[in-house]
């Protein structure tokens, strides 16, 4: 019987030799067998691109995401391993009204993803603490002898030279930002500082600083570095898609023309400091104008930037308002109050003859102080005698004139633009006197929920000071609560609850506010918004790097995110259709094989039936 020779090139070379009749069936299907088994295939793959690709691919990025920022969050408080030499690092010098601080940031090399930021952290020395140091008075009592502007920051800039490895300096980018007070220095003198800091720092340090890496920034841009810096920490600008995660659909700014994006919903910020107030939000669609002055005023408080590292990339593109209101701090608000409440005592005893708030016996009833507490407000001459009587409504209805706020359309305190909120799909994130107002004393930090805030601020303000300094005794307030705390705290809980709900003009019913003192236990500075936003175009080195690599870089660079999981499935195809094709040729050879065997047996047969029927052949004994 004869033999089927089988030839095979891929994957290997290799011969064999095999009788057909012992060939199982199963290598020689039929056509429509072999159609059923592509089809089978096929399904099979189509399943596994649902179940990897799909749903399965998300559930498993969720998962990691969850993981990865959990981990972020533990690995932020290690000890930063300065011997790893594809770490970079930043400094930030906040060069503020009382004092100036520097700020040691660090990140690993960029996955080469344009789609994602650096991951910037704190550094953190061998003992876990931030690599942070503070000097004082502020640089702007320089302001005479600018001169000393470069001594004055030396001993930040050793600080951190000390604990950067040397062979980073080179490449450590040095910002130098000051706010407030240089902001009301002349700006002659702002200048000179900056000169001397500009001239003499390359001479003494190696860092990677220009001329533009030292200014004085507005209030606009901390506003804005500060709402980075907190969504960065939230996580806001990763835009993978997670469960439960809310989002929000975005009309990039500069781009009417494209489909609108829809990605994570950014947090809101809420300040409340000493002095001034702040509120900064993204603006996630564009926004009309009731006149050319509301319009020309809005261009100051919207700020539009790209915080990814490709200029072309519209993803990372937001739209943010942000307003800084002097004056509408606590205890500025309470200075504002008491002088109006002095003056206004003062004119009613000149126009009427009276005597109120000249003594203790006498005193100017004061709704928005614990009742029974006394005190003597006013400057010196004018004092006047007041008694708390603790009525947390009468004291919001005082308050509301403080607000100056006006009737015309999207204007929130004293008059300035605001625009609308969509306050059923938003966050925010109240700090300093937001949180101070709801934990002290109340002890009713995080989730805000006005109903309950309001009952717990009137009994509070209703109850007698000799009690609530009893309480204070014992220590059933927060350990930083003192007596200055517990003393204005029921006015400072109606001021903010009215810059709240009557200045922003947010809901009573208003759901989603948390107050809070740190971001996953740690303190968020507007520092590392600034860095963030000021080295978002460094990754681009590394993504060019990475496009580079290997012969065909072209490739790769006009397809840098081919799915792992896709070029499995594609080299599965191959793989089957190299395989149907060779059992469709394995076919063929076995019937020509087949053919060739039945023809070369029918002629043997008839050749055994003539030989059988010829003449006989005569043999010779």
């Amino acid at each position: 019987m004869g033999k089927l020779s089988i030839s095979c090139l891929f994957p290997a070379s290799w011969h064999f030799s095999i009788s057909p009749a012992v060939l199982p069936r199963i290598l020689f299907p039929s056509f429509r067998q072999l159609i059923f088994l592509g089809l089978l295939a096929g399904l099979l793959g189509l399943l596994y691109l649902l179940l990897v690709t799909g749903k399965g691919q998300y559930s498993w990025i969720r998962e990691d995401k969850h993981i990865h920022r959990h981990l972020a969050r533990v690995t932020d408080l290690e000890v930063t391993d300065t011997s790893n030499p594809d770490l970079n690092y930043g400094l930030v010098v906040d060069c503020g009204s009382s004092g100036s601080r520097v700020f040691v940031y660090c990140w690993p090399r960029h996955n080469g993803n344009p789609h994602d930021l650096l991951d910037i952290r704190q550094m953190r020395d061998q003992h876990r603490k931030p690599v942070v140091m503070k000097i004082k008075p502020g640089i702007s009592e320089l302001a005479t002898t600018p001169e000393k502007a470069s001594d004055y920051i030396h001993p930040l800039l050793s600080f951190a030279a000390e604990h950067i490895p040397k062979f980073k300096h080179q490449e450590t980018p040095l910002y130098i930002l000051c706010t407030a007070g240089m902001r009301v220095l002349p700006e002659s003198q702002q200048e000179a500082l900056l000169e001397d800091l500009r001239t003499d720092i390359p001479v003494h340090f190696n860092f990677l600083f220009s001329d533009s890496h030292v200014e004085v920034i507005s209030g606009k841009q901390e506003g804005v570095y500060a709402w980075i810096g907190i969504n960065f920490v939230l996580g806001r600008f990763n835009h993978a898609e997670d469960e439960g995660e809310a989002v929000v659909e975005v009309q990039v700014p500069g781009g009417d023309q494209q489909e609108a994006l829809v990605r994570k919903r950014t947090a809101g910020v809420l300040d409340m400091g000493g002095v001034s107030t702040q509120i900064a939000f993204e603006v996630p669609k564009s926004v009309s104008f009731s006149s050319p002055q509301q319009e020309e005023m809005a261009k100051n408080l919207l700020a539009e930037f790209n915080l990814g590292c490709d200029a072309h990339r519209t993803e990372h593109v937001y739209r943010v308002y942000v307003s800084t209101f002097l004056g509408y701090g606590g205890n500025a608000a309470r200075q504002r109050y008491e002088e109006s409440l002095v003056s206004k005592t003062v004119l009613q005893n000149k126009l009427l003859d009276q005597h109120g708030g000249e003594s203790a016996d006498t005193p100017v009833l004061d709704p928005c102080l614990p009742t029974e507490l006394q005190d003597e407000v006013g400057p010196a001459g004018q004092r006047v005698h007041i008694r708390g009587t603790g009525d947390f409504d009468s004291c919001r209805l005082l308050l509301q004139p403080f607000l100056n706020h006006t009737n015309e359309t999207h204007t929130s305190l004293n008059g300035v633009y605001q625009p609308a909120i969509d306050f059923r799909n938003s966050q925010f994130y109240g700090f300093s006197e937001y949180y101070y107002c709801t934990e002290d004393v109340l002890r009713m930090g995080g989730d805000y929920n006005s109903t309950k805030y309001t009952s717990a601020a009137k009994n509070y303000c209703a109850t007698q000071w000799r009690t609530l300094k009893e309480r204070f005794d014992r220590g059933l307030y927060a350990s930083h609560a003192d007596l200055h705390r517990l003393k204005y705290q029921c006015f400072k809980s109606a001021w903010m609850y009215e810059v709240f709900h009557s200045g922003f003009a947010f809901p009573t019913n208003y759901d989603n506010l948390k107050t809070a003192l740190l971001v996953y236990d740690k303190e968020v500075q507007w520092t590392l918004g600034a860095i963030l936003y000021r080295t978002r175009f460094l990754p681009l080195r590394d993504i060019q790097q990475e496009s580079l690599k290997g012969v065909h870089s072209h490739w790769r660079h006009s397809f840098p995110y081919i799915n792992t999981h896709y070029l499995f499935l594609a080299c599965f195809f191959v793989v089957l259709l190299s395989i149907l094709l060779y059992l469709l040729r394995l076919r063929r050879i076995h019937r020509r094989a087949a053919a060739l065997h039945r023809g070369t047996s029918s002629s043997s047969v008839q050749w055994l039936e003539e030989g059988l029927g010829s003449t006989d052949v005569p043999i010779t004994l």
